[in-house]
């Protein structure tokens, strides 16, 4: 059980990447949208059930990296990146933002993320991932916007 918890906590690896594990954790997410972007039902359930997932093992996980919010639990990442996703089109310019927004909000943890990080266990993990993928989704609105008016050009995928 304990190699289990390893093993999806770590998003099947990426999370063991000597190099930026949360962004490789992210690139996940990436995969699964653009994977399962025509099936939009099916990429709904997967993005609640990997955050359901993510809420049970990622508190077992850190017990078991002996570390508050390893580096290598990066299934958090993925359900977030995922979250994000579901509130785009299939655009290659949204796609793109949207990974690099919520990177650099998981990376900076601007408020109230950096609080959160206070709780204990699963909670902690997730949700400041999840403030992440919120503030990276009002900007992808607003990229949106300038898309609808013709600013910013549609890149679909």
């Amino acid at each position: 059980m304990k190699l289990l918890v390893k093993l999806i906590a770590s998003g099947f690896g990426a999370g063991y990447s000597p190099i930026a594990p949360g962004t490789v954790g992210s690139i996940w997410g990436v995969v699964m949208y653009i994977l399962l972007y025509r099936y939009p039902s099916v990429f709904v359930l997967s993005t609640v059930i990997l955050f359901v997932i993510g809420f049970m093992v990622s508190g077992r996980a850190e017990g078991l990296f002996a570390e508050k919010d390893s580096r290598k639990i990066v299934i958090d990442e993925i359900a977030s990146m995922c979250l994000v996703f579901m509130f785009i089109k299939p655009d290659w310019l949204m796609l793109a933002a949207g990974f690099l927004v919520f990177r650099f909000f998981d990376i900076i943890k601007p408020a109230p993320a950096r609080r959160v990080e206070r709780f204990s266990g699963g909670k902690a993990v997730m949700f400041d991932d999840i403030i992440a993928a919120i503030y990276t989704i009002l900007i992808l609105f607003a990229l949106n916007k300038l898309q609808a008016e013709g600013i910013l050009p549609v890149m679909n995928i």
